[in-house]
């Protein structure tokens, strides 16, 4: 494949936490790509079901995940990972909560690194680190690389929009900062959350757990320009079209790519 991407989930950023974070790099990641504040994730907002929904572009209606815990779909849909393998590509995955490891199917991933979120401080800054050494030795096609702390021990431990929790989410900005220098030029790079917070809990359907931030950096995308009518829905499909690959019929997103070229 011609391109690549690099998926960044930052789990649990509401935008204002991005905002109020205090990391300067915040500014500069609205600069040089395209970004949306205020795009919408799926009910109920909890981690597997939107991660679900993230990778295979249909909502928990359809794949039939709705809490944490991962049953089988009656009808599969293949997710990002399954189109990749399908047209020939690579994919690998460095994340830091184990169910996770239900989003991909058995024998689709080239490569997956799990840590235990609550074995190290900084796992995130971990993951990051191995998931840059893995893309120097092996370019794969697409990386996942999932970032736990800002919902674990910001959110859940201390509440969200505590100071705790801020300092998380500019933990978490400083390694995309380091994802982008290190693979930017080689890498269309995606950024999101999955959903928000609000005390020290998620999954209902207010703004504050239902609202996202998300960024487009790479040569597909205008700089500086701000998106509407965003849903996790369509990274999926804006993934495939950036990669060059077939999308899966069943998806409901819509390639943000299309977009920019109409």
């Amino acid at each position: 494949m011609d391109n690549k991407v690099i998926l960044v989930s930052i789990d649990g950023m509401r935008p204002d936490g991005f905002l109020l974070c205090k990391n300067t790099f915040c500014d500069e990641m609205m600069k040089i790509g395209s970004y949306v504040l205020d795009a919408k994730t799926v009910y109920p907002s909890v981690t597997l079901p939107c991660h679900m929904s993230m990778f295979h572009s249909v909502p928990p209606e359809r794949h039939g995940i709705t809490t944490n815990t991962y049953t089988p779909p009656v009808r599969p849909v293949n997710g990002i990972f399954e189109q990749i393998k399908a047209a020939g590509g690579k994919s690998s995955m460095f994340y830091g909560w184990h169910p996770l490891r239900d989003i991909s199917r058995s024998g689709s991933l080239f490569a997956a690194e799990y840590i235990n979120s609550y074995g190290d401080e900084h796992t995130d800054g971990i993951l990051t680190d191995k998931a840059l050494c893995h893309i120097k030795k092996y370019t794969p096609d697409f990386v996942f690389l999932y970032m736990v702390e800002t919902d674990e021990k910001g959110g859940h431990d201390c509440g969200w929009m505590s100071e705790t929790y801020l300092s998380y989410i500019s933990c978490a900005i400083n390694n995309v900062k380091r994802v982008i220098a290190e693979a930017g030029k080689d890498y269309t790079i995606i950024v999101t959350a999955d959903h928000g917070g609000h005390d020290r809990a998620h999954g209902s359907d207010a703004d504050c757990d239902m609202i996202i931030p998300m960024f487009f950096i790479g040569k597909e995308f205008e700089c500086g320009k701000k998106l509407e009518n965003v849903s996790i829905l369509d990274i999926a499909p804006t993934v495939a079209d950036i990669l060059g690959i077939e999308k899966c019929r069943e998806w409901e997103g819509r390639s943000l790519v299309c977009e920019r070229k109409a």
